[in-house]
């Protein structure tokens, strides 16, 4: 896998990202530089500047190349959003969500506690996730564990339903 091999390089060697970088783009992605950053919207010159080992990437630089590098090796059924949240939650998802003019699966990841959340993030992102979705309280935890976006459910429909159901009881 791409990212593997991006994030290994890295650590393995002085200058092994880059290469690793030039090896990605040009034969598992199949793609020039040029053709790269215009896909990704990462800068041509902060690219060159990278694989000419001229400047080091920083983190931002280095997880947009790894969400791009991951984006752009999967196949168009294999890219899907994770969704994190208990079955009773997950019963009222739908199985795809239309972006722009694709259409990305949503696989589900049901938890029952917050550390099945942590695992389970973790998981999706081995899986290959191209962002994880899940409630505000274990977002920011999960943000500082993954490499991919994180977006919150910010449940205040739900909320106010419950609400509702107990009305007459209080």
């Amino acid at each position: 896998m791409s990212v593997k091999e991006l994030i290994s390089g890295m650590l393995r060697e002085e200058g092994g990202f880059q290469k690793v970088l030039r090896k990605v783009i040009s034969e598992d992605l199949d793609m020039t530089v040029n053709e790269f950053c215009l896909a990704t919207g990462i800068s041509q010159s902060t690219m060159y500047k990278i694989l000419e080992e001229k400047r080091e990437p920083n983190l931002r630089t280095i997880r947009a190349i790894i969400k791009a590098v991951r984006y752009l090796s999967a196949k168009p059924e294999e890219r899907f959003i994770a969704i994190i949240a208990s079955d009773q939650v997950l019963q009222t998802i739908s199985e795809s969500v239309k972006m722009g003019n694709r259409d990305i699966t949503l696989r589900e990841y049901p938890v029952a506690t917050m550390e099945d959340a942590i695992i389970s993030a973790v998981m999706a992102e081995r899986d290959g996730a191209l962002a994880v979705v899940c409630i505000p309280i274990i977002a920011s935890t999960i943000e500082r564990i993954l490499t991919i976006p994180v977006s919150q459910v910010i449940p205040s429909a739900s909320i106010f339903a419950a609400i509702d159901r107990i009305r007459n009881d209080i």
